[in-house]
């Protein structure tokens, strides 16, 4: 007791020297100062014309922080529904001025509703009929987290201009989708006509939310792309014991030791979290300001009701970051009120604990005062106590009437159609380009085919706060050639990994690899049902190959591969020329349920170095060991040097039953001489396996180079095919234009030119002209015939040279020569034969259009009376 009185005398005096340090201090501030009479009005007459000169000067606050403004929007090309209103429109904002008029009355401490405000040609619109429920033509549009992603990606946020009040204006979808920028109020109707196209029970919401969610700040949330899924541990089934089975050792080591030691490391790691747990909670506390108007800052939302589209609990959406909250988010401190295209609803409930405690039962009109009587949400029904005294007839039919009298629907959406192209689509983000940051990552995001690569999303995560020190890099690709995928560099360990989707020319699924240089550490992982090997997975170090296969006739499962040093030191890249020398090989085979198991091969090594095989069969199901055979190979012969001699003691055999089967040395020869050329099978199928790895990475680096992209023969923007097939239909439709313009020209005109003006043609001038009219065709016929014919005549005499001189040299021609040359014999043959065609269709056609263009002549009302007397 004493030392506590010692610490709060100590404490007193402390505070009240304090305060005494505090007393001088403002003594010193307001002592008087000693200023002359003269100085004094000198100052003051200074500070009369300083206020006179700024009281001059007009200052303009902008109302709006957007790069389009109304002054930037042309109104006149907009719809009349954008100009003006209907009567049922000015209906109802006089039902929502006087719903406001007696909200401010009956709640005056409550701000003021968000019911009109102005749209970009400056006329009040309900915020109700602002929202165009549409549902898109793109199937990844469904779903309300591919629409929310597409809202927060196809949009520039634009802050409020004031954070503690909403915007006085709001802005049609349409306009919002044309300049790609808007406000939370903007975004939230966006998405939510997008929603309840969709078919979900969606809202906008006006409401209060941190200062977080209000600036799109996610520096302190964690990427969703590095969130690892929660692996489900699935349990092994236990094999029943077998009765007979035997007991494993006894473990001798301590319990105690043990127990201590898993205590210990469990220690370890918890402090060590702890640790790193603490320092980023510092390094927070020490970025992170006290937001001054927490609670205050307004902000608008979606709020997505249970119920419809199998939604089992309601949600909010935030449109800025399209991330999903729990309705008892903290970063949602209010609601004021929610509406969507059929009503508008007031929230009656104190939100002193943020949203936590709110019922979105909007049909209870005393926790939700709703505008329109029409609403497609069941009101709560009266007990069946307070409905007795309401069942008078007379009441019931004033009720009735006064329900007719004040019901009143929602008017039709002035918003044009929501339409988004496929351009627009396709590109998503502003300028084809977004950058995300978050706590310790930064997501990058491209339009397709915007990079050269291919890449579209890229992720790096940092290991400190500050984003200072690189840990990895995630690169997502799209439409590459090779069906590249996925990229992933781990910079502090130098790991690569390579993920590709089917369809690449190697069947290649998964790369890891350090380096691209060959006989390096590297996994190689396949699409086995692609391959016909059926490879899986290939591991390769600089003295092993290991692979494993599944689905093969020959029941392999497993070849280990083990080298040697190479006798000469040459090129890495020359493993076809110098391969290394192999040492060890082991194989392992599936069970063959055909077979006895005292036959069936489990697994077999090549000891090439030591001239031996080793052979271990499959256990039988009954048995707890399996046979064993070993097979000396030597290099003796017979007399002649061509046979080898085989003896008992180069087969050492462990027979599990040895009285069932006994093998003759005949038996055991033909099997030796078998494996030995399974041995030399498996020498070349490992040859052939290191070449493989030289051409996949050869293939790899050429790709990587290259990196081409693959374009749809639906995309007739990038596809070159069909851009071309296109505008050679253009050329052909312009062609034909021209000549039926030609068709519709005055043959005559320029032989009627020839006479003298205003003339009146004679029998004879009649006659004259005809026959030069035809006469003039006729040549022109025979032109167009003649130019054909020597045409065709030159085509064939280029390609007649060309052959004399293939016959010539047809010896020292290379095969790029010999292509050129046949690439050059199509193209001419294939000239010719169009000179052929088009050189009897008009002698066809040329007889036809002659006696044409005479019964024209005839039939011409300018020489029809003059040519009657020859016809």
């Amino acid at each position: 007791m004493e030392v506590l009185k010692e610490k709060v005398e100590e404490e007193e005096e402390a505070e009240r020297a304090e305060r005494a340090e505090r007393a001088e201090r403002a003594k010193k501030m307001m002592r008087p100062m000693e200023v002359r009479k003269e100085d004094t009005t000198r100052t003051q007459e200074m500070l009369r014309d300083l206020e006179r000169k700024l009281s001059e000067i007009e200052v303009s606050i902008p109302e709006k922080s957007s790069t389009f403004t109304k002054d930037a929007i042309d109104t006149s090309k907009l719809p009349l529904s954008y100009q003006s209103n209907t009567p049922k429109e000015e209906h109802l904002l006089q039902v929502a001025d006087n719903f406001s008029r007696q909200y401010s009355h009956l709640c005056p401490d409550r701000v003021p509703l968000f019911l009109y405000p102005v749209n970009e040609c400056n006329v009040p619109k309900f915020v109700s009929t602002t929202i165009r429920p549409t549902l898109m033509p793109y199937p990844e549009l469904y779903n309300w987290d591919t629409c929310a992603q597409f809202v927060s990606d196809f949009l520039s946020a634009v802050p409020l201009p004031d954070p503690l009040k909403p915007p006085s204006y709001l802005y049609s979808s349409t306009m919002v989708l044309k300049y790609q920028e808007g406000n939370c109020f903007d975004f939230s109707t966006l998405l939510c006509s997008m929603l309840l196209g969709a078919g979900y029970d969606a809202y906008c919401v006006y409401g209060y939310g941190s200062q977080d969610l209000c600036h799109m700040d996610l520096t302190r949330e964690v990427c969703p792309l590095t969130m690892k899924p929660k692996e489900v541990v699935k349990e092994e089934e236990k094999a029943p014991p077998k009765k007979y089975a035997v007991k494993p050792p006894r473990d001798l080591t301590s319990r105690f030791e043990r127990e201590q030691e898993i205590k210990r490391q469990e220690g370890v790691k918890a402090e060590e979290e702890k640790r790193l747990k603490q320092g980023e909670r510092l390094a927070e506390q020490e970025s992170a300001k006290t937001d001054p108007l927490h609670g205050l800052r307004v902000h608008s939302w979606v709020l997505v009701l249970s119920g419809k589209r199998e939604v089992p609990e309601s949600f909010f959406i935030d449109p800025f970051t399209a991330r999903s909250y729990s309705t008892q988010d903290d970063h949602f401190l209010g609601i004021e009120s929610l509406w969507n295209h059929k009503n508008y609803w007031v929230n009656m409930q104190d939100c002193w604990n943020c949203c936590k405690d709110l019922v979105f039962d909007l049909g209870d009109p005393v926790r939700w005062e709703y505008l329109l009587l029409e609403t497609d949400k069941p009101l709560l029904s009266l007990t069946e106590e307070e409905d007795d005294g309401t069942n008078d007839d007379d009441d019931a039919e004033n009720l009735g009437k006064e329900d007719e009298d004040k019901s009143f629907d929602m008017p039709c959406s002035w918003v044009e159609q929501i339409e988004i192209s496929p351009e627009a689509f396709e590109t998503r983000c502003p300028n084809g380009k977004k950058v995300i940051q978050y706590k310790r990552a930064r997501l990058e995001k491209w339009a397709p085919y915007l990079n050269n690569n291919g890449l579209v999303r890229r992720l790096t995560t940092y290991e400190d706060l500050e984003c200072t020190k690189i840990l990895e890099i995630k690169e997502w690709f799209q439409n590459r050639e090779d069906m590249l995928e996925l990229k992933h560099i781990n910079k502090v360990t130098g790991l690569n990994i390579d993920y590709f989707k089917p369809g690449h020319p190697q069947a290649l699924r998964v790369h890891s690899y350090t380096s691209m240089q060959p006989e390096m550490d590297r996994v190689m992982e396949f699409y086995e049902k692609v391959r016909v090997d059926g490879l899986i997975k290939r591991e390769e170090t600089p003295r092993t190959m290991t692979e494993y296969y599944q689905g093969r006739p020959d029941l392999l499962s497993y070849r280990h591969v083990n080298f040697g040093p190479r006798t000469k030191k040459l090129a890495l890249n020359s493993a076809e020329s110098n391969p290394r020398p192999v040492v060890k090989i082991t194989e392992r085979f599936f069970r063959n349920p055909a077979k006895p198991a005292d036959e069936d091969v489990a697994e077999r090594v090549f000891l090439i170095l030591d001239e031996r095989i080793q052979l271990r069969y499959h256990c039988r199901e009954d048995h707890l060991t399996a046979s064993k055979r070993e097979f000396l190979w030597r290099t003796e012969g017979d007399s002649k040097g061509n046979k080898i001699i085989m003896t008992p003691d180069m087969c050492l055999s462990f027979e599990v039953e040895p009285m069932e089967h006994t093998k003759k040395l005949l038996y055991q020869y033909e099997a030796m001489m078998k494996l030995k050329n399974e041995e030399k099978l498996a020498r070349h199928q490992a040859w052939e396996s290191e070449l493989e790895v030289l051409e996949i990475l050869k293939l790899r680096e050429e790709e990587e180079e290259a990196h081409a992209l693959t374009i749809s023969i639906y995309d007739t923007k990038r596809n070159e095919k069909s851009k071309e097939y296109r505008e050679a239909m253009e050329r052909m439709m312009h062609e034909e234009h021209l000549w039926q313009a030609e068709a519709q020209l005055d043959y005559l005109a320029p032989f009627l030119a020839q006479l003298p003006p205003g003339e009146k043609l004679t029998r004879w001038q009649a006659m004259r002209l005809k026959d030069e009219c035809l006469s003039d065709f006729k040549q022109r016929l025979i032109d167009k015939a003649n130019l054909i014919q020597a045409r065709f005549e030159k085509e064939t005499q280029e390609l007649q040279k060309q052959q004399q001189w293939y016959q010539e040299n047809q010896v020292t021609l290379t095969p790029e020569d010999e292509d050129l040359y046949l690439s050059y014999c199509s193209q001419a043959m294939f000239r010719i034969r169009v000179m052929e065609q088009r050189l009897n269709r008009h002698k066809e056609l040329a007889p036809l259009k002659y006696l044409a263009l005479e019964e024209k002549l005839y039939k011409d009302p300018r020489l029809v009376e003059l040519l009657k007397v020859f016809v």
